[in-house]
């Protein structure tokens, strides 16, 4: 797989896990009002989101293999730029 699909699949399994962690809250009847419901839910995906993303970047510095739970075990590879003149 190439680095920048990688790096893709890497950004957006958290995002998607957060949606399905929120989804889940739902369905065990954690609900808002109308007013706040909307303002709430994003708040709620992008936290739960960043939450994943960050315990799956802890434990993957320990153990590469949990990388796996960003979509893949394999972290892409960036060439470092050269400047231009």
């Amino acid at each position: 797989m190439n680095n920048y699909i990688l790096s893709l699949v890497r950004t957006y399994v958290p995002i998607g896990v957060g949606l399905a962690l929120t989804w889940l809250a739902r369905e065990l009847g954690i609900v808002l009002d109308g007013d706040t419901s909307a303002m709430a839910s994003a708040v709620a995906v992008a936290l739960a989101s960043g939450a994943w993303y960050a315990l799956a970047r802890a434990l993957e510095a320990y153990w590469p293999t949990f990388g796996v739970l960003l979509g893949s075990a394999k972290a892409p590879e960036y060439k470092a730029l050269t400047p231009r003149r």
